[in-house]
């Protein structure tokens, strides 16, 4: 099969990036090259938000009307092409074809909708007389021109993540997709473009360097980004000299906390779907659990027997498996990394090594009898590894839960109503899930605090984050 050459989707249209260098992009359940991408340089990025800015014209002077049709039709463009569009992630990301139209395709088709929705309820402070003689107004404005970087563990759905709030409140967008998943944010341009003003969405592909000139750039008045803490700090440090605003969601380190009241069986089969889906790949994962010392043996035994049956990882096409090949080769080796590096305390109670020689797959691994302070448990794996630590006490399981440098997503699992309530509380992290982990709605925000970031995505309050507030007072004296 020939290589893909991908280009540049600036101002409506595929284009040439100036520059030569390119980006092989590899079929991770092969490990073989099946496109190219250009490393787009400075003047490319340039030029994209040349087309932006021009867009932003035009686009930022529609009705919400005007956007939410835009968007219906663009919604309805992706339903009838589900199937392609979970062809092409299959093969960018190795994950198993048979569960991205449910999983990611339809999420994508309503977040979309949600927003045309959402693009004609923007509200400001009322009218008033709040100054005798003068009526004040707010009105609700577009930003502008937005810089969008996405990550690589969910291409297409993080890009609808970014494109579908900013482009409801009117602003006009740049987007540079992980270096390594860039395939499926192109076609997403290309199939917006029938129904968006000319350059209203750009895509423009390269390496960390692109990244760099995105959030280096002018124009842009805000950026957002998904990605890790490495990579938040240096746009925030970035756009900082040119005082953008910036939206990051940066990564988790999920606490699950499993208390002996809750049901073994349905809890360990929520949190092996929620730990191991996707091979760990998800900043909301339910990697890294906490459980009673009064059940905690009988946990751990009975997630690995269940992980042994029900979490098996194969190739997009193979039959029973819940999830596919790593992203790359370099996410396998950190996640071998983990393990090879375990101190001599922890325990390997299932998996533990990469599976098969050819493609980046990793077997589901389950560690226990591990310390707070041990690296495994700090630190980000992004792979499909669960950990699990013995607590005591309501007061000890909040302690550790929030004793990480992240504050994305957790869960709680319990029949006590007001114990939950108490560590929802208590813990410290954007969202908290109660017996379910991992479940999304487009009406809910997503965001963490600490390292995970700040900004919202999904819902009203992700929408009102690519909004601006101005103030209009008249004398009416």
């Amino acid at each position: 099969m020939p290589v893909q050459v991908l280009r540049n989707f600036v101002g409506g249209e595929y284009v040439d990036a100036t520059g030569s260098d390119t980006l092989d992009i590899v079929n991770p359940a092969t490990e073989q090259v099946y496109a190219t991408s250009p490393i787009s340089s400075e003047a490319d990025v340039s030029v994209a938000y040349a087309a932006a800015s021009t867009a932003f014209d035009t686009w930022g002077e529609t009705t919400p009307s005007e956007r939410q049709r835009a968007l219906l039709r663009f919604a309805d463009a992706l339903e009838s092409r589900a199937e392609e569009l979970a062809d092409v992630e299959c093969e960018n990301t190795g994950k198993p074809r048979a569960g991205i139209v449910g999983d990611e395709v339809e999420p994508m088709i309503d977040q979309v909708r949600f927003f045309a929705g959402a693009a004609r309820v923007l509200e400001g402070k009322s009218g008033g007389e709040y100054l005798a003689d003068h009526t004040s107004f707010v009105r609700r404005e577009p930003i502008g021109v937005i810089g969008q970087v996405t990550p690589w563990n969910y291409p297409m759905m993080m890009a609808i993540w970014k494109i579908g709030p900013a482009l409801a409140a009117g602003n006009a967008v740049v987007l540079k997709p992980s270096d390594s998943t860039p395939v499926s944010t192109l076609l997403l341009a290309e199939i917006a473009a029938e129904f968006l003003p000319a350059g209203t969405f750009n895509v423009v592909t390269g390496d960390r360097d692109t990244g760099r000139a995105m959030i280096a750039d002018r124009i842009p008045q805000m950026v957002s980004i998904t990605g890790s803490v490495r990579a938040g700090m240096e746009v925030a440090g970035s756009a900082a000299l040119d005082l953008k605003r910036v939206h990051l969601e940066l990564g988790g380190k999920a606490p699950v906390i499993v208390f002996d009241d809750a049901d073994i069986a349905s809890t360990v089969e929520g949190i092996a779907a929620a730990g191991f889906y996707n091979g760990g790949q998800d900043c909301t994962a339910a990697t890294r659990v906490l459980v009673q010392a009064g059940i905690h043996d009988d946990f751990v035994a009975a997630l690995a027997e269940y992980a042994r049956d029900n979490a098996k990882t194969g190739g997009p096409r193979e039959e029973g498996i819940l999830y596919g090949a790593l992203s790359s080769a370099a996410q396998l080796a950190r996640v071998q990394g983990f393990v090879s590096d375990l101190p001599e305390h922890a325990s390997i109670a299932l998996g533990g090594h990469r599976q098969g020689d050819v493609g980046y797959f990793h077997e589901a691994t389950i560690v226990s009898n591990l310390r707070q302070t041990d690296a495994i448990v700090q630190n980000e794996i992004f792979g499909p590894i669960i950990t699990a630590q013995k607590f005591t006490d309501e007061a000890q399981a909040l302690e550790w839960a929030n004793d990480v440098p992240y504050g994305l997503a957790s869960s709680v699992w319990t029949k006590d109503h007001a114990r939950a309530m108490r560590m929802a509380k208590k813990l410290d992290f954007g969202c908290v899930w109660i017996n379910t982990h991992i479940p999304l709605v487009a009406e809910m925000p997503h965001g963490g605090f600490k390292h995970s970031g700040y900004g919202k995505d999904l819902s009203m309050y992700g929408l009102e984050d690519y909004t601006r507030l101005k103030h209009v007072m008249s004398y009416i004296g």
